[in-house]
């Protein structure tokens, strides 16, 4: 069956149409670096790359753009609350710069210890400071913006078909808006664009245009192909960069740019509509400079349920706003991971890291394995017990595959199973229970191994280096064949409170024994 995938704008199952195939364009919302991910977090990206391995499987050419946030937006989405790079500075000593290296460092290990393919292009806000202030120039010259003390806003009011993607009340938000959390917004849904640094000789800094030289400062404000940006860098004056505790209430800006507005920083919804449509949407030209007209729509961006009702709304408006054309045809959501039945995230302080897992002895892709056992628009349940099944699926489909043998000609019925569920909107769910159909299958060893390879370009369980923990009798140590030979004997005799004996003697030895109706199965503890 063809490719069908969930659209959130349409909340329905639609047949997948690439608009230039076989090309497809697909941009996923990265972290903000200035913590760890959790495996919350994880799951949307082991998501995303299962649907980037089908797209592939079923014959695109994938480009796939993720974007790192590594400028400092603001904890609250309603544009106010702590600088969340700075917040990250200040608990651990270091500067916004440090901050930001490290957890881009860390979030990368964890993407290559769960099998996930990197993007082809990696794109970070402060390397686009120049595209993301061209886009809100366009969308104050089609009379999109406003500025109040704090900073330039786009105007919600302006947008007819803002909120469309949550299926917002609008009307709603405005009659239960009784206290404007940022003082002079026109409505309650209206976003920042760019934010003024608190300076006030800064903030009313003439209006410029671009900037013939870029200003002194650190080279990493360079965008992604090693232009500076036309408006000038960063402020890193003073203590380098470091943020102190005991800095007045509005300390200097870390993370701050010159703008036509004066200097300061962006918002957080700007940097992925301008990188999206950098580097899928054709909608800026060799210098830089936007052009809604030569802009064109997306195929499929992707990001977690939690982005609907701001952070891809407001995407959607900005984008939209400016060009005149959609920002993406496909709508891509994967729900959340819970804890204790309840949602896990920074706020709710129930945080599992990746690494807290392998610290535990956790094979990495048991926790992929673990996000396959429910669709990715359910809520998942994460659960010690869980986890440990799905270790142990995960291993006995290793140790099966191999001892299957060298592959052949694979077993076309359950490929064609496997790819129907797969195509079905990713339903890995159903995916997985095609795998173990195949494997307890009568179909010859060299035909499932041949399978089960061909599945793993999609579950991305590293199948084909899976090594058998089990060995060959004639390899043990003479006592532990003697402990062996003598539990087989009492087996056969049925001793089995004996035999159960020695099987734990062995167990203290370094030995698992497992009974099959092969026989004894002796595996390295």
């Amino acid at each position: 069956m063809p490719l069908t995938l969930y659209n959130t704008p349409t909340k329905k199952k639609e047949v997948f149409i690439p608009i230039a195939p076989p090309r497809v364009g697909l941009y996923t919302c990265g972290p903000t670096v200035y913590d760890f991910a959790h495996i919350g977090n994880l799951r949307t990206y082991i998501t995303e790359d299962i649907l980037k391995r089908t797209l592939k499987e079923d014959g695109y050419e994938v480009n796939h753009v993720m974007n790192i946030t590594d400028v400092g937006h603001l904890t609250s989405d309603a544009d106010e609350g702590e600088d969340k790079m700075m917040k990250g500075a200040r608990r651990e000593g270091k500067t916004v710069w440090e901050i930001a290296a490290f957890y881009t460092d860390a979030f990368k290990e964890d993407l290559k210890l769960l099998n996930i393919i990197e993007p082809n292009i990696w794109c970070k806000a402060t390397g686009h400071i120049n595209e993301q202030i061209e886009l809100i120039q366009m969308l104050q010259k089609k009379g999109f913006t406003y500025a109040i003390d704090d900073g330039v806003y786009f105007d919600t009011s302006k947008f007819p078909h803002y909120g469309e993607l949550a299926r917002l009340d609008i009307e709603g938000l405005k009659a239960g808006a009784r206290i404007e959390i940022v003082k002079g917004k026109k409505n309650p849904t209206d976003f920042a664009l760019w934010k003024f640094s608190h300076d006030a000789d800064q903030r009313r800094s003439k209006a410029q245009t671009r900037l013939p030289t870029p200003v002194k400062g650190n080279s990493d404000a360079h965008n992604d192909e090693g232009a500076p940006s036309l408006y000038g860098t960063f402020s890193q004056e003073g203590n380098g960069g470091q943020v102190n505790a005991d800095n007045e209430k509005h300390p200097k800006r870390l993370m701050e740019w010159p703008s036509p507005w004066g200097i300061g920083f962006p918002g957080w919804h700007i940097e992925c509509s301008a990188m999206a449509l950098k580097y899928l949407g054709n909608a800026f030209n060799a210098d830089g400079v936007f052009s809604g007209e030569q802009c064109r729509t997306i195929d499929i961006h992707a990001g977690g349920i939690d982005h609907i009702p701001v952070h891809h709304t407001n995407e959607i408006a900005q984008a939209e706003a400016a060009t005149g054309k959609p920002l993406a045809r496909w709508w891509v959501h994967g729900e959340f991971l819970q804890i204790n039945e309840g949602r896990m995230g920074k706020s709710e302080g129930n945080l599992l890291r990746l690494q807290t897992l392998l610290d535990k002895g956790y094979d990495p892709l048991a926790y992929r394995y673990f996000t396959f056992t429910a669709h990715y628009r359910q809520k998942l349940n994460f659960s010690w017990d869980a986890l440990d099944a799905a270790a142990t699926a995960l291993k006995n489909l290793k140790e099966t595959t191999a001892l299957l043998g060298e592959p052949k000609i694979g077993c076309a019925e359950y490929e064609q199973r496997f790819m129907d569920a797969i195509n079905d909107d990713l339903n890995l769910p159903r995916a997985l229970s095609v795998v173990w159909d195949l494997i307890k299958s009568d179909y010859p060893a060299a035909a499932k191994k041949a399978s089960l390879l061909k599945f793993d370009a999609i579950l991305g369980l590293d199948l084909a280096h899976a090594v058998s923990a089990r060995i060959d009798f004639k390899n043990l140590p003479e006592n532990i064949r003697e402990l062996v030979a003598q539990r087989e004997f009492l087996r056969q005799q049925k001793k089995f409170a004996d035999a159960d004996v020695l099987r734990k003697t062995l167990t203290t030895k370094g030995y698992i024994i497992e009974d099959t109706p092969e026989g004894q199965v002796i595996k390295k503890k």
